[in-house]
């Protein structure tokens, strides 16, 4: 009876039912719009983890925006022409980890030249004499504190005014740039399995009393934070820590490409979930986005390292200043985006980074 009467119920309501079609069809549009997003996590992904490991930029990974940026899904549906002509990033390393660290021990300008032959790694010494906006002449490193402040460090403002003061130095556009500290080069070194490099000289901490004997060998997370950080007993001093510089930079990168990082997802996503809360960037995310479609156009991620010529303090005098000689030259090649040509024409003062 009860069967009977619950039947008779569905029956007179069927009806009043809607259809089924419009709510299948809904389903179907969602599933495939985030199947689409998924694909596009992916390949937004890699181009940050290429551009991440070769160090020219990763968008405002901080504490408070952790995980994918909400930017990178617009990677490929803003309908921005993608950007011609050389472009130039600036990479900053600072001596320790979060906003009490604040030296920026490490400058380095990496160029993207408009063929997008390859990338070029140009120090900038930290002992360089430069006139920073707003504070007169001090050494370059300088600047980044002189943007921090004291009272309510920030990173983000060392960032710019270091920026300001190498567009004024060099007479170059800064499209973009990262500030890297030393737990983001631990991550980043054990990311990839450890770092391969191939020393000119023996190198001997002065903080561990660790030795780096003058031949190949491969870096682990500590190791390499500890090499970056030498300059005492160097014969050049932090010169000599700006060539190694280049040379780890050289040897993360084509760690990352031969452990096939930048090709797998699952390797993508826990890099850069890894690495995201130690990396500030500068806060132009256009420029940014614009310079991550970049990544797989370059014909090789094999950089080749320079250093801006300077000669030593004479009398009293502190800084280091650029040469008088061969530093015109070589920033008119950078600013004419001829630094091929200048190179091969100063074989001794090009390093290859291995």
């Amino acid at each position: 009876m009860i069967e009977d009467d619950l039947r008779a119920a569905f029956a007179r309501h069927e009806p009043l039912t809607p259809p089924t079609g419009p709510l299948r069809a809904a389903i179907d549009r969602l599933a495939i719009g985030r199947r689409r997003r998924r694909r596009r996590w992916q390949a937004g992904g890699t181009a940050l983890a290429m551009l991440g490991v070769l160090g020219i930029g990763v968008p405002l990974l901080t504490p408070e925006r952790a995980g994918p940026p909400p930017a990178a899904e617009l990677l490929y549906e803003s309908g921005r022409p993608v950007p011609t002509g050389a472009l130039n990033m600036l990479l900053l390393g600072i001596d320790g980890d979060g906003p009490q660290a604040t030296r920026a021990d490490a400058v380095l300008l990496v160029h993207i030249p408009a063929d997008r032959s390859r990338p070029y790694l140009i120090s900038l010494p930290r002992d360089l004499g430069v006139s920073i906006p707003g504070y007169g002449t001090d050494k370059l490193n300088a600047a980044f504190p002189h943007g921090v402040g004291s009272t309510r460090p920030e990173m983000t403002r060392g960032y710019e005014l270091t920026r300001r003061t190498v567009a004024e130095l060099t007479g170059i556009r800064v499209d973009a740039g990262v500030v890297l500290t030393y737990r983001a080069v631990r991550t980043l070194t054990e990311a990839v399995d450890g770092v391969p490099v191939c020393l000119p000289d023996q190198v001997r901490s002065a903080h561990t009393r660790r030795v780096f004997p003058a031949a190949c060998q491969r870096l682990d997370g500590a190791a390499a934070v500890d090499l970056l950080r030498q300059r005492r007993g160097l014969p050049e001093g932090s010169q000599d820590r700006d060539r190694n510089a280049r040379i780890f930079a050289g040897g993360l990168v084509r760690q990352a490409t031969d452990q096939g990082v930048l090709t797998n997802p699952v390797r993508l996503a826990k890099l850069l979930a890894a690495v995201g809360p130690d990396l500030v960037v500068s806060p132009d995310r256009a420029a940014l986005l614009d310079l991550l479609r970049l990544a797989p156009t370059l014909r090789s991620v094999d950089p080749v390292g320079l250093s801006l010529p300077v000669v030593e303090p004479t009398g009293q005098d502190r800084y280091l200043r650029a040469d008088p000689k061969l530093a015109p030259e070589f920033l008119t090649a950078l600013r004419e985006d001829r630094l091929g040509d200048w190179a091969a024409r100063h074989p001794k003062l090009v390093d290859g980074t291995r």
